[in-house]
């Protein structure tokens, strides 16, 4: 018996929306991530990019568990002596562009490669309810649904 290696040309993509308000920020991204890469088909072939398109929607109300939202925070240095700089994720979300918070954390669960580079491009998050890929006709992905723990109401 031979083990099943997918083509290029025989990858189906499916569009998924997700509406982020409420939803666990480390429990999202695991999930986005796990689609990105097509791990959740039989067909997951590693070398092969088989994962699905995934539209975030309202990003800017994302929930962090626990003071992570005030006391976690993202580092990242200017390239100059003594440039190192941090911002905390409820700076992040309170500014001019809250849906990076969600492309930060999905980004450092795919590989660091050429095929994550290609399988990130597949991902879309806007910080409102409103997104421009009805075209696409993407079906809706309820993460509540899929385990309690994803939501939280506070």
């Amino acid at each position: 018996m031979k083990t099943y290696s997918a083509k290029p040309s025989e990858v189906d993509r499916k569009w998924y929306v997700i509406d982020a308000e409420g939803v666990v920020l480390g429990r999202l991204a695991s999930i986005v991530a796990m689609r990105l890469r097509g791990k959740h088909k039989p067909m997951y072939t590693p070398h092969i990019d088989c994962g699905d398109n995934i539209i975030v929607v309202n990003a800017e109300k994302v929930r962090l568990t626990g003071r992570k939202r005030t006391d976690k925070r993202y580092f990242w240095h200017t390239g100059h002596p003594g440039g190192i700089k941090s911002r905390s994720p409820d700076q992040i979300l309170s500014g001019n562009h809250p849906e990076r918070v969600i492309l930060k954390a999905v980004e450092r669960m795919i590989s660091r490669n050429p095929l994550g580079r290609r399988q990130m491009r597949k991902l879309h998050v806007y910080p409102g309810p409103a997104h421009p890929h009805e075209a696409q006709k993407p079906e809706v992905l309820d993460l509540s649904a899929m385990n309690p723990k994803n939501k939280r109401s506070i």
